[in-house]
């Protein structure tokens, strides 16, 4: 009673600032390797604070030097991560696409400015013939860093356009192209690959620079590999599954509203 008695409103402002701080950590490792180092590093901390509060001196110190010597080692072990956390605060939009998007306290619904239909048909089309392509859609995070490696455009998004792009006899088939709204902006761009290596092999190029690009950015990508045919969706350097192409709709549409 005399703990609750002591709580001030700060405290709980606190409490739940940390909260916050330590979902948007886990949704960052989740899925990956660095998940069970984040525990291990939880469980480390939740120790020391214990030792601490027991007045056991000896571990307390020791495992507090451990902590602060470990800090400078963890920015070098999830540099991809707080990378990607730092993207996420420096978003542009925050109601849109940053911190809130998960907390829903702005609850508008946004309009869908991507012609989606020509996207999805063109990369349709592409998959029956076989046809590589790796179409990159921004979302918040700037992509001039890489547009700058392509041809610059400005050209309205539609389907013909997109396949007459990606056309193998077409001097603007290598590389990705970067949609942006409803225009698109760059082609012949080249993207950072990842270095990840759990990536099955049958993977090529195309999808390791989709997932550099996604590991790096908040942006979306597309890939329809040369030589399956099969449209790939990645998002936060991961292959998202889905069924059908309408199930591929929703997905991006729910990213992109």
């Amino acid at each position: 009673m005399e703990i609750l008695e002591n709580l001030r409103i700060l405290d709980g402002i606190d409490i739940l600032l940390v909260a916050i701080l330590m979902f948007y950590l886990y949704r960052l490792v989740k899925g990956t390797v660095a998940i069970n180092i984040f525990i291990g590093i939880v469980v480390i901390y939740l120790i020391w604070q214990l030792t601490v509060l027991l007045k056991m001196e000896m571990l307390s110190t020791i495992l507090g030097q451990f902590i602060g010597v470990g800090m400078f080692a963890l920015i070098v072990v999830f540099q991809q991560e707080i990378r990607k956390f730092l993207l996420l605060i420096g978003s542009t939009n925050l109601t849109k696409g940053g911190l809130f998007k998960n907390f829903n306290f702005s609850k508008k619904e946004g309009t869908l400015a991507l012609d989606l239909n020509a996207v999805l048909t063109a990369c349709e089309n592409m998959a029956a013939s076989k046809t590589g392509a790796l179409i990159i859609i921004r979302r918040d995070t700037s992509l001039e860093f890489v547009k700058d490696t392509g041809d610059r455009m400005e050209i309205e998004v539609n389907r013909p356009i997109i396949e007459s792009v990606f056309y193998k006899n077409s001097t603007l088939h290598d590389g990705a192209m970067i949609i942006e709204e409803n225009k698109i902006t760059a082609t012949r761009v080249i993207l950072p690959v990842t270095q990840e290596r759990d990536i099955p092999l049958r993977f090529g190029l195309r999808h390791r620079a989709a997932v550099g690009i996604t590991e790096k950015t908040d942006a979306l990508a597309l890939v329809v590999s040369e030589e399956s045919g099969a449209i790939s969706y990645i998002k936060d350097g991961e292959f998202v599954l889905y069924k059908t192409i309408d199930d591929l709709r929703i997905l991006l549409e729910t990213e992109l509203t």
